[in-house]
């Protein structure tokens, strides 16, 4: 379920929210090692506590929420429920491996970023300035996609409700709106 498991990292601290509602409602749990948990027990007056929180975090209805939406994955079997569409938005995005800005697509899932580069042979950055992952994600919004970009990097995360057809409209929008902004520079 989380991006760790899968790099057979432990984190010390990992903050989840939305995956535990579904999204349909605010919640969200800091999640950390009996360590760092112990470090801030200690009597009131001594004033060990963690001062972080969400302003989420422990609302009664959004833990009924979340604890429906996990017996709904354990039922449904979301996430081998998942691999069929996982497996095709990774031959979807293997065509966009050509384009000439595209210098790395790195899928976990069904999360996808995609690095955008001056050179694909040296992957010899573009100046932030260009705010090339910007024009994408507004060429991509024109074509009716909404893409977050961070810099030179395209984040693509569907739902996990998305259907086969949709991940097809959502990759061939993003090689359109890819191969727009190339051809613009």
């Amino acid at each position: 379920m989380f991006a760790c498991q899968h790099e057979g990292v432990t984190p010390d601290l990992m903050a989840i929210s939305k995956g535990l509602t579904g999204g349909y409602m605010p919640l969200a749990a800091t999640l950390t090692t009996e360590e760092i948990y112990s470090a801030f027990l200690g009597k009131y007056e001594e004033f060990k506590t963690f001062f972080h929180g969400h302003s989420y975090t422990g609302n009664p209805l959004g833990c009924a929420v979340a604890l429906a939406n996990i017996e709904i994955f354990r039922e449904e079997k979301t996430l081998a429920r998942l691999r069929p569409k996982i497996a095709l938005l990774k031959r979807l995005l293997k065509p966009l491996a050509d384009l000439p800005l595209v210098g790395d697509i790195r899928q976990r899932g069904m999360m996808v970023s995609i690095e955008l580069v001056r050179n694909k042979t040296t992957r010899e950055a573009i100046p932030l300035q260009a705010r090339i992952g910007h024009r994408v994600a507004m060429e991509a919004r024109r074509r009716g996609l909404l893409l977050r970009p961070i810099g030179n990097v395209i984040v693509l995360i569907p739902p996990l409700s998305v259907t086969p057809r949709e991940l097809q409209r959502m990759t061939k929008i993003l090689q359109e709106a890819i191969m727009r902004v190339h051809a613009d520079l």
